[in-house]
């Protein structure tokens, strides 16, 4: 199983609009980061976790040319709002994409692109999916998959764990219920927005008391501002853990 990152930044991505600071004006390609989302690839098929602004650029950028499945953490606009490019793989697979989340994902799908469900006049075309109730513990392509909710401020969302991988982002406070199904793993996709805590994402030490409690082998933060800096931070990071960047592949 391979994951790769397509986006580890925040909402509003790094560079930052109108910002001069030294991170966003950094020649570092991993000081530039699409908004947060993964690929999960196994036996020649591609799972999606969400469908950031970014998407067309995301897979340009990493060479995803299929998507076979799309599982939604929340309909936030970072998480959401590239779902029409999905029409593209649905022309270059000839089939129609499951796509998975809770029952307030599927409304939000159903009212934001409420043109996908009705009858439109011929043109560029529109997205087909099929929208499914995501199951507590369910196999797409043979991956095992766990849906669990956490906190994003009061906002349940939804993490996933994949095999003895798990992506949690968006995410202030983890319920005991989901401590418990991130226990024994080879790698934890972690938000931290920033050092200090935040109202709705895990700040970067908030983040490092979590990886100290479940102590998996390996360690990526995403979610990430413009206050980190790719390689200093790095360089001051506990032995494990490492900010995520974007095309980064782990093969697990």
């Amino acid at each position: 199983m391979r994951i790769i990152i397509l986006g580890s930044g925040t909402s509003h991505g790094v560079p930052m609009i109108g910002c001069d600071c030294a991170v966003c004006r950094s020649d570092n390609p991993k000081n530039r980061r699409f908004r947060p989302s993964i690929a999960v690839q196994h036996n020649g098929r591609t799972i999606l976790v969400d469908t950031t602004p970014e998407l067309r650029l995301q897979a340009l950028t990493c060479g995803l040319d299929r998507v076979d499945a799309v599982l939604f953490t929340h309909t936030h606009a970072d998480h959401i709002f590239g779902l029409d490019d999905l029409r593209r793989f649905n022309d270059l697979s000839g089939q129609e994409i499951p796509v998975y989340g809770d029952e307030g994902t599927l409304e939000d799908i159903r009212r934001i692109y409420r043109y996908i469900f009705m009858e439109t006049q011929a043109g560029g075309g529109k997205p087909r999916i099929q929208l499914n109730l995501v199951p507590e513990d369910f196999e797409l392509f043979g991956v095992s998959i766990r849906s669990f909710y956490v906190m994003h401020g009061r906002l349940p969302v939804l993490a996933y764990r994949f095999h003895n991988a798990a992506y949690v982002t968006d995410v202030n406070a983890i319920p005991e219920a989901a401590m418990e199904k991130l226990q024994n793993l080879d790698l934890l996709i972690l938000d931290a927005v920033r050092f200090a805590p935040h109202a709705t994402h895990f700040g970067l030490y908030q983040a490092l008391e979590v990886v100290e409690k479940l102590k998996p082998r390996q360690t990526l933060f995403t979610h990430l501002s413009h206050q980190f800096d790719h390689d200093v931070v790095n360089a001051e990071l506990p032995p494990g853990t490492a900010l995520a960047y974007d095309g980064q592949t782990i093969d697990l």
